[in-house]
């Protein structure tokens, strides 16, 4: 049975985040609000949190896991990135976008693309995960909570943890979040390519 956490929007608790952040050190696969929907996630070096996504999710090796930064400094870590693709970045973050990039040695091998060794990075604009992130110290490896033959990602805590008590350890609820997934931009070959059109704007990329 997962856990449930009741997470002011505006001024999350401290002491719950940190409950949430504990949970996720010890190996918690978590449901989590986000700018844009949902998202499962687990801590970075979770072979088993990795597992159960894919399995919740149906996932074969080339979709494209996202580690969720809190911060630019914290992205640079994981990706590589050149003076142009850093300037486009950087002008939409935070933000509703998923950005794929080629990935550094500090990205474990079974979460990059099977041929590209690719990985997706994004920085939300949300109060919550913010808070979560800042007290974990590292990115948070996510990918959007939608279902297997579902159009749509789930955007409600209490439903999340109905549909998903068996499989999930803990849902983080902070009311209304974002009801579309990120937009996703692939500029692993330099040039930036729109893979899904999604909550972000894609004007100023295309």
């Amino acid at each position: 049975m997962a856990k449930y956490f009741d997470v002011h929007p505006d001024n999350p608790q401290p002491r719950t985040i940190s409950q949430v952040a504990d949970s996720v050190r010890s190996g918690a696969l978590i449901a989590y609000p986000t700018d844009s929907c949902y998202a499962l996630g687990c801590q970075l070096g979770n072979r088993d949190g990795l597992e159960r996504i894919k399995t919740i999710r149906q996932l074969n090796d080339r979709h494209h896991f996202t580690l969720v930064c809190q911060n630019f400094a914290q992205l640079g870590q994981f990706v590589h990135i050149d003076n142009d693709v850093f300037r486009a970045i950087k002008a939409s973050t935070p933000g509703s976008y998923t950005f794929i990039l080629p990935a550094t040695k500090e990205v474990p091998r079974q979460l990059l693309h099977a041929k590209k060794k690719t990985v997706g990075v994004r920085i939300p604009d949300h109060v919550v995960t913010q808070a979560l992130l800042a007290e974990l110290g590292e990115p948070l490896l996510s990918s959007t909570l939608l279902l297997p033959d579902e159009e749509e990602p789930m955007t409600q805590g209490w439903e999340i943890k109905d549909l998903l008590d068996h499989v999930l350890d803990a849902v983080v609820d902070s009311g209304d979040c974002g009801t579309e997934p990120t937009t996703v931009i692939d500029f692993s070959n330099g040039e930036a390519e729109i893979v899904r059109k999604g909550a972000g704007d894609v004007s100023r990329f295309e």
